[in-house]
């Protein structure tokens, strides 16, 4: 059976219609606030993997360097 939409019926549902968007946008509020905590993370994690590849690389050059003096070393 076909209702009739009133006015009171259409404000009915514009209220319905407004009060789901609210919480969508409260969901994404929270989403939000998670992606820049990843973010966040993210960056420190970039930055750690950083330091220790050149951390890494200091150590290398300097294990070449010591070997390097070894030998030149052994060889006089």
């Amino acid at each position: 059976m076909a209702r009739e939409w009133t006015d009171d019926r259409l404000d009915a549902l514009n209220e319905k219609v407004d009060l789901g968007f609210k919480l969508v946008d409260k969901r994404f509020e929270k989403v939000d606030e998670d992606i820049r905590e990843l973010r966040g993370e993210m960056t420190a994690m970039r930055r750690t993997m950083s330091q220790g590849f050149i951390g890494l690389v200091v150590g290398m050059a300097s294990g070449f360097v010591a070997l390097a003096t070894l030998i030149i070393v052994a060889s006089i």
